[in-house]
This record gives C-alpha cells, structure tokens and sequence, in this order.
C-alpha cells in the first residue's frame, strides 16, 4: 500500500505535468499533404495542461503546432523555446486568442485557460469554423455550459473534452464491471479527493502584474480587480471568480464517472456542508473541507473532498465506490478492485459467506491522455464524432453536477433541481447559480 501510494504521488497528484509528455515522444512532423492527415492545431493557455495536451497531441506525426497564445510572454518564450529544442517550427504567437482565430489554416484549438475563459473561447472558437479540444470543467457556471451545448449541438465541429479518464482502459473496464449487475442493486456511490500536497495559500499583498502580462485579458470576463499573484496561473482554482475549487476541479473527472456508471444525469436534490476549516485565514475563498450530498432516484451520491490530508476512503486519496448489494467496487486512477459483502442475514445460506467473487486489483495501463487526444483527431481526421469519448454532453453533465454542488454550499441549505425547467426549485439558488460577465465582455 505503501509503494502504491507513493506511485499515485509521484504520478498523479496534478492531474497536469506528471501528465506531460516529454518532448523526447513528441513525434516529428512528416511530409504529409493528405487534408485529412494534417492537422494544423493552435494553443489557447499554454501554462499547465494545456501544454500537456499540446505534448500529447505532438506524439502524431500528422499534427503541426501552427500558433500559440497566452497573456504571459514569459509563458510563450518558454513554450516557444522547448518545440525549437525539439526541431519543431516557431509557431505564430498572441497574446489575444481572437487573432489566433482569424488564422485560416489552423484546423483544432486546444483551450487550456482558466475556467471563466472556458465559454467565450469555445463559442468564438465554433463561429471560426475550429474544432475543439477544451479542458474540463466546461464552463465556470450552468447558464454558460447550457449555453456551450446548444452551440456544439448546433454546429458540424469536433469537440471533445479533457477528462481523459474516459479514455483510460481501466476506468472502462471497472464500469462494464458496474454495468453487468454483479455489484446487485447499487444504493450509494462515494466520489472523493483528498489532495495533501495541497497546501495553504499565504495571504500577499496586491501589486502590479509581472512586465509581459496582459492582465486585462488574464481577467477578461470576471470582475475587476487588482493583480494578486494568489490568483494567478495555478492558483486561480480556489477563486470564484475564475474557477469552483476542488469541487469542480477534481470532481468533475471523478463526478463524471460516479455518473456513467450509475447512468444518470441530473439529482432531485442536493446539500452541502464544508468551509474553509483547515485553512480559515490562508488567501483562498473555496472550501478546503467539503461534503455534499446528492440525491437521484435510487441512490446517492456522496462527494468529499478536503485539501492538506491524504487519508481518504478505502485508503485511496482520491477514488469512486459503487456500494451495491453484493459488493463494493473502489475505482481510481491507479486501478480497480471489488469487495465482496458477506452474507448477515441468519435464515440465509450465505450467511458468513462472501455474496460475490472478490476482485483484486486491476492495475491501470495506458495514458489515458494520450489515448483520449488520439481519439479526438481520429474524430477530427474521418469527421465522425459518433466514438468521441468525452464529448460535449459528457462534459456538460458532469460540469453541471458539480457548480451545483457549490450553489448548494453557497446557499447553505438542501436545494432542488426541477429535471424538467434545467432550474433549482429555490430562486436564490437560481440567483446564486447565475453569471455577470464584465470588462465590455458579453455572454452569447
């Protein structure tokens, strides 16, 4: 166990560099001239997983990096430097992503930006006429992932979301697993993450941005504040402004397929409880401790998550459990495995005995990255977006199941979704759920 944990530590704790693929895999481009083998592709936030999925990307000898943009020059210089290093041509570079829109030959865009860019980036993205790959959570509100679908259902695009566990073998394997009844009635899933390397956020003063950053289109959307490098680059998670804490970090991979295996979309109703209890006085305005609870028809689900400790379920720090009648089956990203129940009731045959096969750990294998970009230009080469494995839908459900975990928390009460209206029940939930857009931006 020990060995185990210090590998998901080592490997996947970020969800981002240890994901990166070096450039030593990036694959060099060759002398295709087919249409539908090249695949001129542009970078939208260059600083994180965006890079990491560009690397990706990289490993098709078929892709061609034609241009880059982020607000941080430092950002671009580094980026630029490192596909040089690798013989790659110097792509073009902005540091406003509507001009790198208006490039005719890029065919894909990749948005790796901060989650309040998420919704205006893919929607221009779409009127260019690009297909794209966009990080997850989908949107930083419901009104703007509604908004995202009907645009994506509304176009001929390919656009495939970031959460890459849906491309991992695995996690595949464990939900047919879910899915062929073995478990018995399942009455309670558990979806958690907690993320000890993620430590407190020291309280610093406000100031000017560093020289090379466009600050105003850093904020674009959100409000107007002064530059404080607590909100910037990796930070800006823990924000509201820009992004929903954890929850809407790790727990729309996780979320996600606590609803594929459960095969559901929308709870009837959601509470939530939690705060800022291990850190009350560090710079960050999401809870570090949260705990919410979903109800659908015949089950709950269960979300935790909590910053600065490892000790979660089953001894996993992050993790998914369909509890069912016969067994439990724990899920992360390190593997899978099923635990049989034991037989209580005294009238019984099975009393004492396990109600299933025991599963031991199914080991992960693969990249779930590189198979879940591999997949994405299959899609956008053969233009058939009928085997995109994350696409717009699964993104939004899963995007929509976490903002409203953080209107129930925000509410501070047990909330209710109407299936019917795509609405809470409670209007100052509604009020709560809504997005202002500032800074001359418009939403739509």
């Amino acid at each position: 166990m020990n060995r185990r944990r210090e590998f998901l530590k080592n490997t996947l704790l970020t969800g981002s560099a240890a994901l990166l693929v070096p450039p030593a895999l990036w694959a060099k481009p060759h002398g295709i001239t087919g249409a539908n083998d090249r695949v001129r592709v542009g970078l939208i936030g260059c600083n994180g997983m965006g890079f990491s999925n560009l690397s990706s990307f990289m490993r098709d000898p078929g892709v061609v990096v034609a241009a880059l943009c982020d607000v941080d020059s430092r950002v671009l210089d580094r980026r630029e430097a490192e596909l040089v290093r690798a013989g790659r041509e110097k792509p073009r570079r902005y540091s406003d992503y509507r001009k790198l829109l208006e490039q005719q030959d890029i065919d894909a865009v990749i948005i790796g930006t901060p989650d309040h860019w998420h919704c205006l980036q893919l929607l221009d993205a779409l009127r260019a006429g690009k297909d794209v790959y966009c990080e997850k959570p989908v949107a930083n509100s419901i009104p703007e992932a509604d908004l995202m679908l009907k645009a994506v259902n509304d176009s001929d695009r390919m656009v495939q979301i970031g959460q890459w566990q849906r491309s991992q073998p695995h996690f595949q394997d464990a939900i047919a697993m879910v899915h062929s009844g073995a478990l018995g009635q399942i009455r309670m899933v558990k979806a958690w993450a907690y993320q000890g390397w993620m430590t407190p956020i020291p309280v610093q003063p406000d100031g000017a941005a560093p020289p090379g950053v466009d600050y105003q289109m850093w904020l674009g959307p959100a409000t107007n504040r002064p530059f404080n490098p607590n909100r910037f680059h990796f930070n800006f998670r823990w924000f509201w402004d820009y992004a929903g804490g954890l929850m809407t970090d790790w727990g729309v991979h996780l979320v996600d397929y606590a609803l594929y295996g459960m095969q559901a979309t929308q709870p009837k109703s959601i509470m939530a409880s939690g705060g800022k209890f291990a850190y009350p006085d560090d710079a960050s305005q999401t809870p570090d401790t949260l705990t919410t609870v979903y109800e659908f028809d015949g089950f709950t689900l269960l979300w935790e998550h909590a910053t600065g400790i490892d000790g979660g379920n089953y001894g996993r720090n992050h993790g998914v459990a369909f509890i069912g009648n016969n067994g439990t089956l724990v899920l992360d990203r390190g593997g899978w495995e099923v635990v049989p129940e034991v037989g209580h009731d005294r009238w019984e045959q099975l009393k004492d005995q396990p109600k299933m096969e025991a599963i031991p750990l199914q080991p992960a294998s693969g990249s779930g990255l590189n198979l879940h970009t591999d997949n994405f230009l299959q899609a956008v080469r053969t233009r058939d977006g009928s085997g995109l494995r994350a696409p717009m839908e699964v993104g939004y459900h899963a995007a929509r199941v976490c903002h409203m975990g953080n209107v129930a928390f925000k509410a501070g009460g047990k909330v209710h979704w109407d299936r019917q209206k795509g609405m809470f029940v409670e209007p100052e939930a509604n009020a709560l759920a809504e997005v202002e857009y500032h800074n001359g931006w418009s939403l739509g």
